[in-house]
């Protein structure tokens, strides 16, 4: 900490969860410093994000706009550039808020945890596809993982207002089912890229609102809550929920559920993490109880919805399936933003290059991104070759 301020090292600053912890911090000016602020290629976002943080150092993961960076921030804030140094960046301050998007992110998160650092994960891929590297890190004296997903967020404080995961019988996952829920398949064959970017509640980058459109986000969250609270997928459930107010439950052996609610706002749960244990003061995600709202659940439509499938498949196969998945996924949905693809090409693609997973363990980082590589590879040879014909 820099006198009573705890410095946050941002990456991936110009993205949606970037942005809102931005916001947080200039919420809570007497609590909270960024001293790093790094982004992937989007220097222009990235100066005017440093002209307004004034942060100590700016990094950008693209080498190639280093030079087009310094040009454009004031002569004392510190310009670094490369994935090594994006990495870096990770270990500098109290707080590391890892907001990278997709298997990227992997390198920030060792380096956090590596350093012993407080690590606010918004990242959950890096999680998924390398849980088992991670979790060599994670006893690194001084680092925590502190998860920024709303569910997760959830999860976290239900478990820490109960008994942890001692008495624990179940963790109940809410998905908001995104902009297709209760149509069919039939219904969803011709549905465009602006269709599954309307998300109905949340407001998010165009890669998780895809994930959360076919609901593979939902998917990977169940990895990630096995990865980050050591709990059996056999006792991890998803509920449809749409109104996003329950954003997750825990339900413990004498029956009791212990849920977190509040108003759909990312704000909270990046609060939450970086002033973990304690919490801040600004009441983002505040209900009026006196107003009438009605909270409904249902079970998910697997049918439909395969990812959600999919990835829990990859999850109980473990090793660097859940890598090879989630790249796999990654590729699908860059498709199909692109439109390479239809929508329900999504599914269809990633449950054709999970077949062809190797089966290679995942006791290294380097087999980790062997996997991921190799992943890529194949779905991308899948995809050529479905575009070709």
């Amino acid at each position: 900490m820099t006198g009573s301020l705890t410095t946050v090292s941002l990456l991936g600053s110009t993205g949606s969860i970037g942005t809102q912890t931005i916001d947080v911090v200039a919420a809570e000016p007497d609590r909270f410093r960024i001293s790093v602020l790094g982004a992937g290629s989007d220097v222009v976002t990235l100066a005017e994000q440093a002209r307004s943080v004034r942060p100590d150092v700016v990094v950008v993961a693209d080498r190639s706009r280093a030079a087009e960076l310094r040009s454009l921030v004031a002569s004392d804030i510190e310009v670094d550039a490369g994935p090594d140094a994006f990495a870096a960046a990770a270990g500098s301050a109290d707080v590391v808020v890892n907001a990278v998007v997709g298997f990227a992110g992997l390198p920030v998160t060792m380096a956090a945890l590596r350093n012993g650092r407080r690590l606010a994960l918004a990242n959950k891929e890096s999680l998924i596809a390398a849980g088992p590297v991670v979790r060599t890190v994670r006893d690194t004296p001084g680092a925590e993982i502190v998860p920024v997903d709303s569910e997760h967020c959830a999860v976290h404080q239900c478990l820490r207002s109960g008994d942890g995961t001692r008495r624990l019988r179940r963790i109940v996952l809410t998905a908001s089912g995104g902009p297709f829920r209760g149509r069919s398949a039939a219904d969803l064959a011709a549905v465009t890229r602006e269709d599954a970017l309307a998300h109905p509640t949340w407001s998010m980058g165009p890669k998780i609102t895809i994930d959360s459109s076919t609901l593979m986000n939902k998917g990977l969250e169940v990895i990630e809550a096995h990865e980050l609270f050591d709990v059996d997928y056999d006792d991890i459930d998803v509920v449809v929920h749409p109104q996003s107010i329950v954003h997750s439950m825990a339900e413990f052996t004498d029956g009791a559920t212990i849920a977190q609610l509040s108003m759909p706002d990312m704000r909270l749960p990046i609060g939450y993490a970086l002033a973990y244990p304690d919490r801040i003061g600004t009441p983002f995600g505040s209900m009026d109880l006196t107003r009438s709202f009605e909270l409904t659940f249902e079970p998910p439509d697997r049918a439909t919805f395969r990812c959600l499938d999919l990835a829990e498949r990859a999850g109980r196969a473990g090793a660097t399936a859940p890598a090879w998945m989630s790249a796999a996924n990654e590729v699908a949905v860059d498709a199909f933003l692109a439109g390479r693809i239809a929508w329900s090409g999504i599914a269809e693609l990633v449950e054709r290059a999970l077949d062809r997973w190797d089966g290679t363990p995942a006791d290294s980082l380097d087999a980790v991104l062997a996997a991921d590589a190799a992943a890529r590879a194949v779905t991308t040879e899948l995809l050529d070759r479905e575009v070709a014909a």
